[in-house]
């Protein structure tokens, strides 16, 4: 064996020194090769995750745009997030505002509907049905045909501007544009004025999961409306040109107008700012130059990354699949008739897939300032952003996982706006933002996540901005006294008894934690340093050494009676599997404590094998389940990528490529959950690329397998990272790693530094069917690891239940071996010179204990229970 494993080696060797030998024309030319751009609008399906419960919308829109102008076809309800769901056969109009991918419903204002007749205001008189085959979505344009009127519509936008296009039948005497300001959320006030027989403006304020949200419009008119009318509560009101309320719709009636091109501007601030809007970015009145340069612009951003290949070509794969009847066909050796299979193009259907998953990252956060800067800020003021452009809907919990990385890689200018916005939130409100939307703080969700996304865009170079105010507004968002974080810094954890959510809350807290220790190291500041590295540290107080998960502490103790697929208050939408591996930042730690790398790879096999169901509360975002494992929601992302730090990382690859097959499809339906704003589509851009990052705030990506035979990143800096997998196009089931080089060199480690992507160059990898064990045991392993100022975890205290009628007896523990336990039965705090604990302590009276464990002169939060007798 020895003598075959050296045999193995040189041979790895020779094939490497092949490689190396290229010659120095190749390299020359590929120095000169300019980035050709590629028309990878075509391969986008707005369509995907439209079903199911993916949430997203099929409707134009630019880049990170303000409108998002598509069809509403729902009034409300969790699947109908976006105002949109593919299965839906009836539309109500086309608004001019989207959520992609959210789980709550928000948006969708000033809508707009084309109808032939007599003006209806109600919706369900005004709505029309449509035909799916009639519909029609690529970057930037939306098309379909509403049967009702034998109406065509079509629409596209500029990052401000939302343009409508109906096409009336010719027999079109009365040709209506409804306007309706009431529709979907409740109408807090709102306003519309016909300024002349071409343009319209209003206002509309409303409330829903945004709670103060204001939409300003104004729109323009290929040609004139002959008539027009106003109602207020769904009745005419005659002889008005302006009317204010609650229910404030209207009516445009155009005669045999054939096409109607509409142009809608909208801003947060003023209905001046949106005309400035619309003037600027709409000019004139052509539909096609407006869809055309909205589809140019969508190719220059899905330009940044460029891949080939991804599968066998469909003659290979033809070829494979006929050797394959041919082998279990009979001794003549003979396709049988009429079983030639019909292969489909997966490596179109990959590139599809991917692109479209490009394509939804790009959807969120929004541009939310007007062309002159001016924005409405948290604090409902006007201000105008200096240098940059400010953003909304940032679903931050969601994306700063794999979204937000993605985006420091590839828009680092983008990526520096959004923490000035940050900046300007916090200066504007007192707090970071957690989930801002419109000019809104909705607190939605748990951690204060816009600290990991500034602390990575600053690891990785983006410092165009005050470093020293971004720290400050770091330490003042984890130190403030709101949800669980006064309990947090107090007890070294989150108590489940005094706080929702507490075990995720913690996790969260910590690692959040983590980033800012990141910071102040970069930043030179030991003293902050020292003390949030201990606090990233926190994770360890919610981990329950008897049963390997991390659990709810309760009275001292545990969370009981424990079931680890429960879904209960403890958790984020989740249960105990899915967050007992939410340590990205101290994967070394969590083995250590779960008992060395076989214990940790034998849990991380049981999270996906596992058999066992889901229980507890049902929530819809739990999905996408691999045995335990949940795709659909955000906590899992980083799961598959930890048998990297185990002895089987070949496992990693394994699934790595059952999650990016069966979570992910080219269908309506084929996200596994939530888009989230562009995480679940990030999620597989990144693993599709064969790089991800666990713990951002650091600058290693984990290697695991591309996806396709070539992938170029095209940097910001002029350079260009190019992914090589040749294997991707031999056989779809290359999902094992054989090699690996980088600029033409082996390659030894499971990992990437940021630095080696930034330079550019080459990477390689080389794949084949059966998992290489002898290779990937050489490889040098990723580091996450807390090293310094290690804490010691709390103890627990064990016992009967709160109340007690008998003599009861109690245990204390911790989960350090090393650790020394001492306690008190009086209140007192413990110390070195309080009891000793030893064995069980007996009790018979109401009695508070307080503990604390000590191990190399530190010493653990104090952990108290209380115990009452009962007459």
């Amino acid at each position: 064996m020895p003598a075959l494993k050296f045999e193995l080696r040189n041979l790895l060797t020779i094939t490497f020194l092949l490689i190396a030998v290229t010659t120095a024309s190749a390299q020359k030319t590929q120095k000169a090769e300019k980035k050709k751009e590629k028309d990878y609008a075509q391969l986008v399906d707005p369509f995907i995750g439209t079903g199911g419960h993916g949430h997203t919308y099929p409707g134009a829109v630019l880049p990170f745009g303000m409108v998002q102008l598509s069809p509403d076809t729902r009034l409300g309800g969790w699947d109908g997030s976006s105002g949109y769901h593919y299965s839906d056969t009836v539309v109500y109009g086309f608004s001019h505002t989207h959520l992609s991918g959210t789980g709550i419903p928000d948006y969708c204002d000033v809508l707009f509907m084309p109808t032939i007749g007599d003006p209806q205001f109600k919706n369900t008189d005004y709505r029309s049905v449509f035909k799916k085959r009639n519909e029609e979505a690529t970057p930037g344009y939306y098309k379909t045909f509403l049967d009702k009127y034998n109406i065509e519509a079509e629409l596209t936008a500029t990052t401000r501007v939302g343009v409508h296009r109906y096409t009336y039948p010719s027999s079109a005497g009365k040709a209506n544009i409804i306007i309706d300001l009431q529709h979907r959320d409740e109408v807090l006030d709102s306003w519309i004025e016909i300024v002349n027989d071409h343009e319209v403006r209003g206002f509309r304020k409303s409330k829903s999961w945004a709670t103060d949200q204001q939409v300003y419009f104004y729109a323009k008119f290929s040609k004139p409306f002959k008539t027009y009318g106003i109602a207020s509560d769904d009745q005419l009101i005659e002889g008005k040109t302006k009317a204010e309320g609650k229910n404030i719709k209207a009516f445009l009636q155009f005669d045999n107008p054939g096409e109607v091109v509409s142009k809608v501007g909208i801003s947060s601030v003023s209905a001046e700012g949106a005309l400035k809007n619309l003037d600027t970015e709409v000019p004139d009145f052509d539909f096609k130059r407006v869809q055309k340069a909205a589809k140019v612009t969508w190719n220059t951003e899905l330009n940044k990354i460029q891949v080939e290949g991804g599968a066998p070509t469909v003659a290979r794969a033809t070829q494979t699949a006929q050797t394959d009847l041919v082998e279990s066909g009979g001794a003549k050796g003979r396709v049988p008739k009429g079983k030639r299979p019909a292969v489909p193009d997966y490596a179109k259907i990959k590139q599809t897939i991917f692109y479209t998953a490009l394509y939804h990252t790009m959807l969120a956060p929004s541009i939310y300032n007007d062309v002159d800067g001016q924005y409405r800020g948290l604090d409902q003021q006007v201000h105008t952003a200096q240098g940059f452009n400010y953003y909304t809907v940032f679903s931050l919990w969601d994306t700063y996982r794999a979204e937000n990385p993605l985006l420091t890689l590839i828009d680092r200018k983008r990526t520096g706006d959004f923490i000035k916005t940050f900046l300007a939130m916090y200066q504007q409100g007192g707090l970071l933002p957690i989930w801002p939307l419109a000019s809104n703080e909705t607190y939605c969700m748990i951690g204060n996540h816009s600290i990991p996304v500034i602390v990575d865009a600053y690891a990785k170079g983006i410092r165009d901005f005050d470093a020293a105010e971004a720290f400050t507004a770091m330490k003042a968002a984890v130190n403030r006294n709101q949800f669980g974080l006064d309990n947090y810094r107090k007890n070294g954890a989150v108590l489940g008894d005094k706080e929702h959510q507490s075990v995720s809350k913690t996790l969260e807290y910590a690692y959040d934690d983590w980033c800012i220790a990141q910071m102040a190291k970069m930043l030179d500041k030991q003293q902050d340093y020292a003390e949030y590295i201990q606090r990233a540290q926190y994770w360890k107080n919610v981990y329950n050494n008897q049963n390997s998960f991390m659990q709810a502490r309760v009275n001292g103790g545990w969370y009981t009676p424990f079931e680890p697929t429960e879904i209960n208050k403890n958790y984020t939408e989740g249960n105990a599997w899915q967050y007992t591996f939410l340590v990205p930042q101290d994967v070394e730690g969590l083995i250590k404590q779960m008992g060395g790398k076989q214990a940790f790879e034998n849990k991380l096999d049981e999270l996906f094998t596992t058999s066992s169901k889901l229980s507890g509360n049902a929530v819809p975002d739990v999905a996408g389940l691999i045995g335990q494992y949940a795709h659909g929601n955000e906590p899992s992302h980083h799961m598959a990528y930890l048998f990297n730090f185990t002895d089987s990382p070949d496992k990693t690859q394994f699934y790595l490529d059952r999650i990016l097959r069966e979570e992910y499809s080219e269908k309506p339906d084929g996200l596994a959950g939530n888009e989230d704003c562009g995480q679940m589509s990030a999620w597989y851009v990144m693993s599709s690329l064969g790089i991800y990052n666990i713990a951002p705030g650091q600058n290693e990506f984990l290697i695991g397998i591309p996806q396709f035979d070539k992938a170029v990143i095209y940097l910001e800096n002029g350079k260009k990272f190019t992914i090589i997998n040749s294997g991707a196009g031999i056989s779809r089931n290359n999902i094992y790693l054989q090699g690996l080089s980088l600029a033409k060199k082996a390659y030894n480690k499971l990992y990437l530094n940021y630095s080696d992507i930034a330079d550019g160059g080459e990477f390689e990898v080389f794949t084949g069917r059966l998992s290489n064990k002898l290779f990937l045991q050489d490889l040098e392993k990723p580091l996450s690891q807390i090293s310094d100022n290690v804490i010691v975890a709390n103890p627990y205290i064990i016992g009967p239940a709160k109340n007690f009628k008998q003599p009861v007896s109690i245990q204390i523990k911790s989960a350090d071996s090393d650790a020394k336990i001492y306690y008190t039965l009086d209140g007192s705090t413990p110390t070195a010179n309080s009891l000793l604990y030893n064995q069980p302590i007996t009790i018979s009276a109401t009695t508070t204990i307080k503990a604390v464990a000590i191990a190399n002169s530190k010493s653990s939060f104090i952990d108290e229970a209380s115990f009452v007798k009962e007459n």
